[in-house]
Order: C-alpha cells, then structure tokens, then sequence
C-alpha cells in the first residue's frame, strides 16, 4: 500500500512539472510573440516548425545584445533627411538610381547607428530586433532594387519600393532611436511616426500615391500641424516631401 501511495505521488510531482514547463514555454512564446510581431509568423513559416523559429529569434536577440546601436547625433540626422530629400526628389528623373540611393542610404544610417554591415540577410535579422513590424518593408524594397538591376521592376514596383524603405527610414532616423516620436530640429513629428513611443508602423502605402508617406499617411501641412510636434511646425525640406516630386 506504501509502494502505491509513493508511486502515486511521484506520477502527481512529475505531472505538475510537465505543467509547470509548459507554461513557462507557453509564455516564452507569448512573449516572442509580442516582441516580433509578424517577423515571429515569419519565422514559424520559414523554418517549419515552431521550435526551430524560436530559437532563430532568441539567438538573433543574442546577437544582437553584443552591439550598441545608438541614435544619431542632431546634425547627422538632418544631413541624413536632406539626403533622404535628393533621392525623393531624383526619383521622377531616374526612378532605378533613386530607389538603389535609397537602399544605400539607409545602409549608411545603419553603420551610422552602430548596426554591422554584413551581408542583406545578417542586417535584416538584425533589424528585425529593433524593427520587427518594419523590416519586411526594407525586405520588399531591396528584392525590387535587385530585380531593377535586371530592368525586371516596373517603375510602379519602384515607388513602392521607395515608399517602403522610407518606413524604415524614418524608424532609423528618430532621435531616440527606440520608436519614440521623432522632433527633427525640434520641429515636427515624422511622416507617419504615430501616436506615442514604442508604437509599431506597419501600414503599406498605396504606391499610386505619390502623396503618401512610407507609413501609410498623406504627407499634407495642414494635416502635420494638428500632430503636436511643436510651435515652430513641419518641416516642409523633409516631412512635406512627395514621391517624385
């Protein structure tokens, strides 16, 4: 009778162990969830099996933890903006030379942060970290970028393109460098930017628009002034810029 009560009990300790372990799996995979997004789906589908997928995210998180991505100084961010102004606006004239300009652009502002450059996928695994709701934009635009290499990309699929790397663009630019709205010489509020820190920009803009931002929104000044980005208003050399114009 002793031998069954113990056997008993052992079978109870080891059941609530295996309960224990699956919830602390299940809120591990709540919490890579949360944090990736739609980059965790992502995962889940290219690795086919959720467990591989996991691991692929917390390694990318170890990795990067051994960088220290900063935010840009005050005056690099505004030469970057009056560059990111010149492509924008070379993108009527020559719409292939701009969107490879845009792709080489952001790479500068990533080495710029403190991101490695390595190759494409290194760098987008590594974004996908900090970016995860943006990074399939930068995924879509430099793909467009390859295929223009070949006269493959419509200019269609090239303004979309753009408007796409713009997305993460205007993430890479922001001053504090985690989300938080964006101040451009104390100014305005990036195109797009959102409504507070932290929160996640995953519309995809209407390519046929040229008035719309890599966020989804229309780049117009009366809609910029209402944002509470600050007394001085928009500025019009960056955040008033329209595609191809």
């Amino acid at each position: 009778m002793a031998t069954l009560v113990w056997v008993v009990i052992a079978i109870v300790v080891v059941v609530a162990v295996a309960l224990v372990a699956v919830g602390i799996r299940k809120r591990k995979t709540a919490m890579l969830r949360e944090r990736f997004g739609p980059e965790y789906d992502r995962a889940v589908e290219n690795h086919g099996d959720q467990r591989a997928a996991e691991a692929d995210l917390r390694a990318r998180e170890k990795q990067r933890a051994q960088f220290e991505v900063n935010p840009l100084p005050e005056a690099t961010r505004l030469q970057f903006a009056d560059e990111w102004r010149d492509v924008q606006e070379h993108f009527v004239d020559q719409p292939a030379q701009a969107t490879t300009s845009a792709d080489i652009l952001i790479t500068r502002v990533m080495e710029a942060r403190g991101y490695p450059m390595k190759d494409f996928d290194a760098q987008a695994e590594l974004l996908s970290v900090d970016y995860p709701d943006t990074v399939e934009n930068y995924r879509f635009a430099h793909a467009v970028r390859q295929r223009s290499e070949t006269r493959q990309a419509s200019t269609e699929d090239l303004r979309e393109a753009l408007l796409r790397y713009r997305s993460l663009f205007d993430e890479l630019l922001r001053p504090d460098g985690n989300g938080a709205a964006s101040d451009t010489t104390g100014q305005a509020q990036a195109a797009g930017a959102g409504a507070g820190a932290g929160q996640r920009v995953t519309a995809v803009p209407d390519p046929r628009d040229p008035g719309t931002s890599a966020t989804g929104q229309t780049d117009e000044p009366a809609a910029m002034e209402s944002d509470g980005a600050g007394p001085a208003g928009p500025d019009p050399d960056y955040y008033d810029q329209r595609t191809g114009r």
